[in-house]
């Protein structure tokens, strides 16, 4: 959407219905309530005088699942968001998580794939060490990834060990497209 900006109007000019149609009621169309086109939608600028409707994406995954990768490896049924972004989206995921192995680690991070391709990372990964073995914590982190190809991304949750066997449920990934 973009505004047009109206022309001056002199005193005593008579204002036309093309006149008013083309700078008075298509510039209040361009209004984000009148662009909304779907329940829950977010606005974001685009530039100048531009917005754009995003959609919020989340997934939710609630069955135990287990990796002894010591790669980050997308699991089976892991929650996965497809969601168009410009070049930045804010990510938050969650899970419950534990290792079978006393202080071997749980991790779980994010990759993105489409428009980008960007693998999960531990430097933006949830780690859980089990201290004993199998003590389970619940813990969530966001993400503000820059520098995306704007178009359709999809974000999965991936998830590695360093030793053992780690064990992942009721993960959730929410996906804030800006």
């Amino acid at each position: 959407m973009s505004w047009t900006a109206p022309a001056t109007v002199t005193a005593g000019q008579l204002m036309t219905a093309a006149f008013w149609n083309t700078h008075v009621r298509d510039n209040l169309l361009e209004t984000a309530a009148a662009a909304a086109t779907t329940a829950g939608g977010i606005f974001v600028a685009t530039g100048a005088n531009a917005i754009a409707e995003r959609i919020i994406g989340s997934d939710t995954d609630y069955n135990a699942r287990t990796t002894a990768s010591t790669s980050f490896v997308a699991l089976t049924g892991a929650p996965a968001v497809t969601v168009t972004t410009d070049t930045q989206a804010l990510a938050h995921w969650r899970g419950k998580m534990n290792n079978n192995t006393n202080n071997a680690q749980a991790i779980l991070g994010v990759a993105v794939s489409g428009a980008t391709t960007v693998a999960a990372d531990d430097d933006i990964a949830l780690q859980q060490q089990s201290s004993p073995a199998d003590n389970q914590i619940w813990i969530g982190t966001s993400h503000l990834f820059t520098g995306l190809n704007g178009g359709s991304n999809v974000f999965t949750l991936n998830a590695r060990c360093n030793a053992g066997t780690a064990s992942y449920d009721r993960m959730e990934l929410v996906v804030i497209p800006l």
